[in-house]
């Protein structure tokens, strides 16, 4: 999942099957995959079967419909999930089910009571089950369900209910399309005779294969990495010009021939095929989900802002390496019913989201300005953050379950404690592939990463963080290096020196703006009797300093009440960093006064040495043109036709 998203995280390691299936013609051509037959070798139980109906879809809702056969013992109980492959918080996906009934063989209707707040109990039948329910839908991300009148976005957990005790069961999932809607499917499950009819090996394997049914437009080629020749599909639900799709579909392949150039070869997928499922969509809302052979992004901009959508593309296609079969052990197995834990999220996420900016850069997507300036962002939030004194990135992973799209009430102090493991691992990342090729001439990230991929991703042999040590430690040929970096920056929080590491590439990094007087209030609120401090400020700035938190309202400053964003702005302009102001100031019923010292503003830039008028040695060159080059020789692409 991409950064801007809040996600993390991964999959079951299902074997699945991408697909898309069309209703409108004849049953040889309706299906558009591989080729290959998901073969379940023989079946001691009857599959598990759904049939999915739309009939109130204007208003978010879908009728679903499980029979469950040769069902033993007195009582089914039956369930939804709570959480979702890729997300480590629990989402609680049964909040959107109810009007829950069912019957046995016979046609009796069975006594359905519910014991917890995802599962319910069945009482009463004759060996089957049929269990009928309403699901309600809204949010079309990676996470949730979105039902309306132009598609069906469905993520398995927050789809499917399921029955303890029939997990390893194969599945049947029908969907029953609307007439004269012009839906077709895309989904990784596998596809048999029936129109929008697929099979799945089993429950875990249905939850990991989300489903877009809408109009959407296909664009799909055949990539040559050497190894093999495979599929790759770009569904898109949009609202523009079929050229969008063509203009963005020449993007997608600049960005999967960059991240094999990476690992070498692309990953085996099942069946030989990938899908990108996109929606974007005004009622979207912005995501990126990973899974095994296919990922879901989600965004309420339009195919004209490809530069602004290719990013989440790039990221989540990196996945399908890194985590997806270079999978951390504490994933394995995912559970439906529990947070998963996991301390390597700075590796599987973190050093994802830096390779999303350097494959953007190495593809010619980002100038050198604007690579710097997402090199600028992080390093500026992960540096002046006061979360690195509280948790280190092994830490900051394990948090994920509080963190991740997770939702309270009352507030945190996640601020000052907390540092996105994203962002973390990104500069981590940044940090150690510059110390690799600086340190270690001829070694670099792209080779650690090779290494992992080879020696636990190829093989899907799950990972500890005794093994990235080990690896590291043999990639640069000093395991005393390795051991001392994650010492130090991994179950420590010390970091690089960046500005060393990066001007070896011809980047500096300085302050922005170091004549500029700063207070420490990044959100305010402005208010006709004074200025509110929307959130707390940041440890060690000066609002912090003088006592000043959420809520607090500055009435005056040096005796000046204020009176808009404007006059606040101009007070401050005329400040220096070292200043001595005093506010007047009301929080929580009480009224202070507090004498606030000004300090410089502590935002960081990084710019080419070109743009500072800094001349650029030719090793200086050389070593950046080693970092930032295209990596994508050896690759071919050929496009097929639209369908």
């Amino acid at each position: 999942m991409s950064q801007a998203q809040a996600g993390g995280g991964g999959s079951p390691a299902s074997r699945i099957m991408v697909c898309l299936a069309a209703k409108s013609v004849s049953v040889p051509s309706r299906i558009v995959c591989a080729g290959a037959i998901l073969a379940f070798g023989a079946i001691a139980a009857p599959p598990v079967e759904y049939q999915i109906h739309f009939p109130n879809r204007v208003h978010h809702e879908a009728q679903i419909e499980v029979w469950w056969r040769d069902v033993e013992g007195p009582d089914l109980e039956v369930c939804m999930s709570r959480t979702s492959p890729g997300r480590y918080a629990l989402h609680e996906f049964a909040k959107n089910v109810y009007d829950v009934a069912a019957w046995d063989g016979a046609g009796r209707e069975l006594r359905v009571e519910r014991t917890k707040p995802h599962c319910w109990n069945v009482s009463g039948h004759d060996g089957t089950v049929r269990l009928r329910y309403t699901l309600f839908g809204d949010r079309g991300d990676g996470t949730y369900d979105q039902i309306d009148g132009t598609h069906a976005h469905l993520n398995g957990p927050a789809t499917y209910m399921w029955a303890r005790g029939t997990e390893d069961r194969p599945v049947r999932v029908r969907f029953e399309i609307p007439e004269g809607c012009g839906w077709r499917a895309a989904t990784q499950l596998h596809p048999v005779g029936e129109a929008f009819t697929f099979e799945a090996r089993d429950r875990d394997y249905l939850m990991d294969s989300p489903v877009e049914l809408s109009g959407f437009d296909l664009r799909e080629w055949k990539v040559d990495d050497g190894r093999r020749v495979q599929t790759l599909r770009l569904a898109v639900h949009h609202t523009g010009e079929a050229a969008d799709v063509d203009a963005f579909a020449r993007m997608v392949k600049k960005v999967v021939r960059e991240e094999i150039g990476i690992f070498g070869e692309l990953p085996r997928f099942d069946y030989g095929t990938y899908t990108f499922l996109a929606d974007y969509l005004p009622w979207a809302a912005g995501d990126g989900m990973e899974h095994r052979n296919s990922t879901y992004c989600t965004s309420t901009r339009q195919l004209a802002d490809s530069e602004q959508l290719i990013g989440t593309i790039a990221h989540e296609f990196f996945h399908a390496w890194n985590v997806e079969r270079l999978r951390p052990k504490s994933l394995e197995p995912f559970d439906f019913e529990r947070c998963n834990l996991s301390g390597e999220l700075w590796f599987a996420e973190g050093f994802t989201s830096y390779y999303t900016a350097l494959v953007l850069q190495r593809a010619g997507m980002l100038d050198q300005g604007k690579f710097a300036d997402r090199l600028s962002r992080t390093l500026d939030a992960v540096l002046n953050s006061p979360a690195r004194r509280h948790e280190p990135p092994v830490l900051a992973s394990l948090l994920a379950p509080l963190t991740d799209g997770a939702v309270a009430k009352d507030p945190t102090n996640f601020r000052n404690t907390h540092l996105s493991y994203y962002s973390y691992g990104f500069a981590l990342g940044l940090g150690l592939d510059l110390t690799l090729r600086s340190r270690f001439p001829g070694r670099s990230l792209d080779d650690y990463m090779r290494a992992m991929w080879e020696e636990f991703g190829r093989r899907e042999r799950p990972y500890t963080l005794a093994d990235l040590e080990a690896v590291l430690g043999r990639v640069a040929g000093d395991e005393a290096f390795a051991r001392e970096f994650f010492r130090a920056s991994i179950h420590g929080g010390e970091l690089p020196d960046y500005g060393r590491l990066l001007a070896a590439a011809g980047f500096l990094l300085r302050p922005a703006e170091p004549e500029q007087a700063f207070l420490g209030a990044s959100q305010l609120s402005f208010r006709r009797d004074g200025v509110v401090l929307s959130v707390a400020p940041l440890e060690g700035t000066p609002l912090y300093e003088a006592g000043l938190d959420r809520g607090a309202k500055i009435l005056s400053m040096d005796g000046k009440r204020i009176r808009g964003r404007k006059q606040w702005r101009r007070m401050l302009a005329k400040k220096r960093p070292g200043d001595v102001i005093v506010l007047d100031y009301e929080q929580r019923g009480r009224r202070a006064r507090a004498r606030v010292r000004l300090a410089a503003s502590p935002r960081l830039e990084i710019i080419p040495f070109e743009d500072a008028g800094r001349k650029i040695p030719e090793a200086v060159t050389r070593f950046r043109g080693e970092w930032l080059g295209s990596r994508a020789a050896g690759t071919s692409s050929r496009h097929a036709e639209p369908r």
